[in-house]
């Protein structure tokens, strides 16, 4: 293969990933960088910091690709996916599981410098991203799951700091699935009309006319745990600042997705990108105060 045919190939593996989609990797890096900074006081070792960083960029793009594969037959009915990479046969379906399972193997190498512990549940971590896209197939509410699946960092960061899992890890990831429910129906909501066609599940069909007051109840939900994890973990005033900001943008978001129009849907999605920052703003200023 000549060198420009290779640049070629990278290039659509790079698409396959969504490298040129960084929200997904953002959306998961937020929540694992919460818990870092509650596990390790905040001051996370460099080397943790650096693992769970690229772990999450490796992870997010291993997770596309796999979704793609299982998603070829479907996206092509799909106005939003049509033109992905391997739906229109720019790449065959067998490079894909070997992109996939190649940044799998390279996230689960990083791993391995970890202890004990962090190394069974990136197991469990691996099992949930793989079978994530299976979910919308036969479960009403799939973006609970994909919630789970986003969030297990969060128990792994905690692992990787203090070798256990407390109870306020658990928290954060419940909190962490009510948010994924909220801004993942908001993306569900851009495709309702081609889910509802092929026979898909999503929340976004599954609340119906309610959809708005779903969203806007898993915010709720998710930011009142999110209070619970600072009381838990006796965090000060500046802490609760962040999540009132957080209240703000997804307030926002039910404003702008009231018409339900795609591109308004869309938009509110990617902006959850500052929900996250709000709540890991809020967590790294109460370190920083309280110094």
């Amino acid at each position: 293969m000549s060198e420009i045919a290779l640049m070629h190939r990278l290039g659509l593996y790079a698409r396959l990933v969504r490298i040129d989609k960084p929200i997904g990797t953002l959306l998961l890096l937020w929540p694992t960088l919460w818990a870092l900074w509650a596990a390790s006081g905040g001051l996370p070792s460099l080397h943790i910091l650096l693992i769970f960083i690229a772990g999450t960029f490796l992870m997010r793009a291993a997770g596309c690709a796999i979704n793609d594969y299982f998603d070829r037959d479907i996206d092509r009915h799909v106005k939003r996916t049509k033109d992905r990479v391997l739906t229109s046969g720019l790449i065959r379906a067998s490079e894909a599981l070997w992109v996939a399972g190649a940044l799998a193997l390279c996230a689960f190498a990083l791993v391995l410098t970890l202890n004990e512990l962090t190394i069974q549940l990136s197991i469990v971590a691996l099992v949930l991203a793989a079978t994530y896209p299976l979910m919308k197939r036969f479960f009403g509410v799939p973006q609970a799951y994909l919630g789970i699946a986003f969030g297990f960092g969060m128990p792994m960061a905690f692992a990787a700091v203090t070798a256990s899992v407390p109870m306020v890890a658990w928290v954060m990831l419940a909190a962490n699935l009510f948010w994924t429910v909220a801004y993942d129906t908001e993306y569900a909501m851009v495709d309702r009309d081609d889910d509802l066609k092929l026979g898909l599940k999503t929340a976004a069909i599954t609340f119906g006319r309610f959809d708005r007051l779903a969203i806007g109840l898993c915010y709720g939900a998710a930011l009142l745990l999110l209070s619970w994890v600072g009381v838990m973990m006796g965090w000060h005033w500046a802490y609760y600042v962040g999540l009132l900001v957080a209240a703000g943008i997804a307030t926002q978001h039910l404003f702008w997705i009231q018409g339900r129009e795609r591109e308004a849907c869309f938009r509110a999605f990617r902006h959850n990108n500052w929900f996250g920052a709000a709540v890991f703003g809020g967590v790294v200023a109460q370190y920083l105060i309280a110094v």
